[in-house]
């Protein structure tokens, strides 16, 4: 009896471990990194401890992230503590000194701004901690000596967007940027993304491109008095979802419903909105992918030995699709599953 429930257990990890190691090679995969690598990843005998924090978890975005890095660290055995940034740069400070005054396997961090997080995150570093970089660059990456940093490219979500958007204005007409914190990495690289499209169509004025720090109720705001000022405007485009739903809500409540509007992260309730033709279209920032990825790079790094710049590269780019409604269910039933 004692055999069989040995044999039945080992059975039992042995296929445990197989899937997981199949779900770690399917998600580094899709980053780019080496399959032969990604099917070495596994599951961690014993429970690793994790420290993770993104910018906010009042953002959609971030709240979608959380999930995604608990979901894959129940898979990898990997016990998740958050600290949350709230998005506010020193309390996010003050939650990442927090961080660094204790021990753990790894940690991965999103920051709300470029700069702001460097010195606990050196003594991370320098106690020997891997800390994997999430979506905004807590340094740049020649000062400071991140495992890997895992992030989409910024620009092109920004350009993809903007292009859909002026593509469907049909070349001209009035537009404006609602912008995210002017201090985020992500937020610059979607407004470089969005100036060099909009510089090649001459027939389109851009209005305005203040930021929104991603605050809904500052996005609010900033569209009452647009829609006050502007008699005209044909689209707009958004540096994320959240922003670009609360300035829906206002456009609705003034009758202005005529507004292309383009967002990005591709969150279920942009997703509805796009597929219902609220939204004109959105990109997916893929939370799920780098939280999931972040956690997958963690237990490489602890349990497999892996190398900063030699298994997994300094730089991994995870890009989503833009998504309009003709992906839109497809884009739904990934997320779904944490897979993008």
């Amino acid at each position: 009896m004692s055999g069989t429930k040995d044999f039945s257990t080992t059975r039992r990890d042995l296929l445990q471990a197989a899937a997981t190691a199949g779900a770690g090679a399917a998600l580094l995969g899709s980053m780019g990194i080496n399959p032969a690598l990604a099917a070495e990843v596994g599951r961690s005998e014993k429970p690793l401890k994790a420290a993770f924090s993104n910018a906010g978890l009042q953002a959609t975005w971030c709240a979608q992230g959380k999930q995604a890095a608990e979901f894959w660290g129940k898979l990898f055995n990997v016990e998740v503590t958050w600290f949350d940034g709230q998005l506010d740069a020193v309390k996010q400070r003050a939650a990442i000194d927090n961080m660094a005054s204790q021990k753990w396997d790894f940690v991965a961090i999103q920051a709300f701004g470029i700069g702001t997080l460097t010195q606990p995150v050196q003594k991370m570093i320098d106690a020997g901690t891997p800390v994997i970089d999430m979506d905004t660059l807590i340094a740049p990456l020649d000062q400071i000596n991140v495992h890997s940093f895992l992030a989409p490219d910024n620009e092109f979500m920004g350009a993809s967007v903007t292009q859909a958007l002026c593509n469907a204005m049909g070349g001209k007409g009035k537009i404006i940027m609602t912008q995210g914190a002017l201090g985020h990495t992500g937020a610059q690289g979607r407004a470089k993304g969005f100036t060099n499209v909009v510089k090649q169509f001459p027939g389109i004025e851009v209005l305005d491109t203040q930021p929104a720090d991603w605050d809904v109720s500052k996005t609010a705001r900033l569209w009452e008095t647009y829609l006050t000022k502007y008699p005209q405007i044909d689209a707009a485009f958004f540096h994320n979802d959240d922003m670009a739903l609360a300035a829906a809500n206002i456009m609705k409540a003034r009758g202005r419903t005529n507004i292309l509007i383009g967002g990005v992260d591709a969150m279920p309730p942009a997703i509805q909105a796009v597929s219902e033709g609220r939204m004109f279209a959105t990109v997916r920032n893929p939370s799920c992918r780098i939280h999931g990825g972040a956690i997958i790079a963690g237990v490489s790094a602890v349990v497999g030995g892996e190398k900063s710049g030699q298994g997994i590269p300094k730089n991994v780019v995870t890009d989503g699709p833009v998504v309009t409604k003709a992906n839109a269910a497809g884009m739904q039933w990934m997320q779904d599953h944490f897979l993008i």
